[in-house]
């Protein structure tokens, strides 16, 4: 994949960590060049343009904090990359989904994947990538790595089965919005933390640590993406908008939810010893900062 395709307007953390993330790209690209053959490759290539990688960012960045903590130094092994590309198909995957569910038209400033492909194509490929899901897990041979994979992805799909029903019935809690992105977009954060510790042969508490720090960021990073768009996109937050008389006064009670997240995750990397990559899994907690 062509790393040129990184720039600052569509991806607001290339200033920050440009290295990483064009390494990102490039074991994706390596990933998808292996379908070249096939019929699916270009939508395959449309469907992973212009996203931000977080989450496989975040996999490396624990992989390599767990390293540094228990003093190997850096090391950066091709199965860090593989995994860093399954999370992130996994993640393209479900915003396939998601998009159709949703009825979304526009994604990353283009049509949607089944606006421009069609509703039959876009559920084939959503399933053609879980095979090359599979086909990364069966050549990297790590059967925890494949499990957190499963684990996400059975979460992922239980999150918006919860919102289907909410969104049908017109109604949600405060904790049941939190227990929904918990699921659907928390797990997938929770996966690739707890990856990049298990590939950098982190001990069980810095395992248990990042899993809880990437699940915390990803409640956080979800809470502020709906404070952003909330007067604009038609999602559970705006049921809950709609529920409380005072919008003003609700909106700010979910910033400082949001903040209260944020600083929990920031707190689970205690456990994580210094070091450069500790302090840029520290700076990703600070949402406003980085613009996801």
């Amino acid at each position: 994949m062509n790393t040129g395709s990184l720039n600052t307007k569509a991806n607001p953390l290339v200033a920050q960590f440009n290295n990483y993330l064009a390494r990102i790209e490039e074991a994706l690209g390596r990933e998808l060049d292996l379908y070249s053959w096939s019929e699916f490759y270009a939508p395959l290539r449309y469907a992973c343009e212009g996203g931000k990688r977080i989450r496989p960012l975040l996999l490396l960045l624990s992989m390599e904090a767990v390293h540094a903590t228990n003093g190997s130094g850096s090391h950066v092994a091709e199965d860090v990359f593989m995994a860093g590309s399954a999370i992130e198909l996994l993640h393209t995957e479900s915003v396939i989904h998601d998009d159709i569910i949703d009825e979304e038209r526009l994604r990353r400033g283009k049509p949607s994947f089944h606006v421009k492909y069609g509703y039959n194509s876009s559920v084939l490929t959503a399933d053609f990538v879980l095979g090359i899901i599979l086909n990364i897990g069966s050549k990297m041979n790590n059967s925890r790595v494949m499990s957190e994979l499963s684990s996400a992805a059975t979460k992922m799909s239980e999150g918006e089965m919860m919102e289907i029903r909410f969104a049908k019935h017109n109604d949600i809690t405060e904790d049941e919005y939190i227990k929904v992105i918990e699921h659907k977009t928390a797990s997938l954060f929770e996966a690739s933390t707890k990856i990049g510790a298990i590939l950098g042969d982190g001990q069980e508490d810095q395992i248990h640590a990042l899993g809880n720090y990437g699940n915390l960021l990803g409640i956080a990073y979800q809470i502020h993406d709906d404070l952003l768009d909330w007067d604009n996109e038609d999602r559970l937050f705006n049921l809950l908008v709609k529920h409380n008389i005072r919008s003003v006064e609700f909106i700010s009670k979910m910033n400082k939810l949001y903040r209260s997240y944020s600083s929990k995750a920031l707190n689970e990397l205690r456990n994580v010893s210094e070091s450069m990559y500790k302090r840029h899994l520290e700076l990703l907690t600070d949402l406003s900062s980085i613009q996801f």
